[in-house]
């Protein structure tokens, strides 16, 4: 039995003090790198199921990857940008309304508008001045076929010349014709 004792005691010796080696240090792992997703424009709801990222960019040459819609009363809003910039941004606002054309043509229709064809019962686009800390701004606006009076707005970073803003009322004109306001 002293021999079982001794042999034992001669493994747990053994077995403890393998345990108080010292540890290895942890090997250092370079952090994940972050994964992109490419997020739909229509996940953000509102109005900005009616947009489509590459859409945007088939039409204005610019790519935007970030949507955030508001709603308030009858009026639904989408605004979207590429990434942290805050300009240029594009803005979609659809509100319902009850407004026939001539109601339209007389208290919408900014003087300085011209006319669109195509879209709508009826149409206008424009451009603004710089104002507010931003560029200059393209705007195309419409009373839709269903009773809705839409705007697609784009503003330029402050420093943009009008004549950026003015090309861009035909690819924003081209990119409202794709707007199906029926689907809010």
């Amino acid at each position: 039995m002293r021999v079982r004792a001794r042999t034992w005691l001669a493994a747990s010796a053994v077995l403890l003090t393998a345990g108080c080696a010292s540890e290895r240090e942890p090997v250092a792992l370079p952090p994940p790198a972050p994964i992109a997703l490419d997020v739909p424009a229509a996940s953000s709801g509102g109005a900005c199921r009616l947009l489509d990222f590459a859409v945007i960019e088939q039409h204005v040459n610019v790519r935007f990857d970030v949507a955030a819609a508001s709603e308030r009363g009858d009026t639904h809003t989408c605004v979207v940008r590429a990434g942290q910039a805050t300009l240029p941004e594009l803005t979609l606002t659809v509100t319902e309304t009850s407004m026939d054309k001539a109601t339209f043509a007389a208290d919408v229709v900014p003087d300085s508008a011209g006319k669109v064809t195509g879209l709508g019962q009826q149409a206008y686009r424009r451009t603004t001045g710089a104002a507010g800390g931003h560029g200059p701004a393209a705007e195309v606006g419409w009373l839709s076929t269903d009773g809705r009076l839409a705007t697609l707005r784009w503003t330029t970073p402050k420093g943009t010349a009008r004549s950026a803003a003015e090309k861009l009322v035909a690819g924003l004109t081209a990119l409202a014709k794709t707007v199906n306001t029926r689907a809010l």
